[in-house]
């Protein structure tokens, strides 16, 4: 069985964040890095699957330089080798990023593709699902544990797996997998036609509001729900 892991480099999740001066992205220059949370969980699947059924275990990337550390993790923890899409500027649209992987998925030909829920990052939770659709592939989200049943997978949509962490054995045999560097403008993707315009990044302004509501009871209620419903947009 051979498995594709789609796996994103993240900054860490206690990183003090500045906006970049060209408010596009962050200011990466004092940020530390570490694998997207999600495809922790992703890379755990596909190794269990791999130790049941044989086959290999392949990353695939997109990033600059840097990358380089999070699928050398991924490569620790037991993964076969590695597909690295260079590319120095962030990928913000999901479309853009799902295209990039298709291309160098592709030519795999894989049994199974994995990916994360969505980035710790932008959050956006889309680049799975529009990987499949180009791929022509059947997809389920939200998966936890999968089983390979009389050719068919079966899925657990609920619960946590457990994951492992890299051995000083892993780490030193990752140094000798092979990775392989596919730069972004060699896979014939127009990175200009993208689903997202991106305007700017900015850290929204904190106001406060207090809004005093009087009247009969009936009256009240209904005000109400008026404005948590075309006000504040909770309900």
């Amino acid at each position: 069985m051979k498995i594709i892991l789609c796996m994103k480099q993240v900054p860490l999740k206690d990183a003090q964040l500045k906006i970049a001066d060209d408010q596009l992205w962050v200011e990466e220059s004092n940020l530390n890095f570490e694998i997207n949370e999600s495809d922790h969980y992703g890379l755990e699947a596909a190794l269990r699957l791999k130790e049941a059924h044989g086959g290999e275990v392949i990353v695939v990337s997109i990033g600059p330089a840097r990358a380089k550390q999070a699928i050398q993790q991924a490569l620790a923890k037991g993964a076969d080798r590695a597909i690295h899409v260079t590319h120095e500027k962030p990928i913000m649209d999901p479309f853009i990023a799902a295209k990039l992987l298709a291309a160098a998925i592709k030519p795999e030909n894989p049994d199974l593709i994995l990916t994360g829920l969505q980035s710790d990052d932008t959050g956006f939770g889309q680049t799975g699902v529009v990987l499949a659709e180009l791929l022509g592939l059947p997809h389920a989200t939200l998966v936890m544990e999968i089983q390979v049943q009389d050719g068919k997978l079966k899925i657990n949509q609920s619960g946590l797996a457990a994951i492992r962490y890299a051995t000083i054995k892993g780490i030193m045999a990752a140094k000798k997998k092979p990775q392989q560097d596919v730069s972004a403008a060699s896979l014939g993707v127009d990175l200009a036609q993208g689903q997202i315009n991106f305007q700017k990044l900015y850290v929204p302004v904190k106001t406060k509001k207090t809004q005093m509501l009087t009247g009969d009871a009936k009256a009240v209620a209904k005000e109400l729900a008026e404005k948590l419903k075309n006000e504040a947009k909770v309900i």
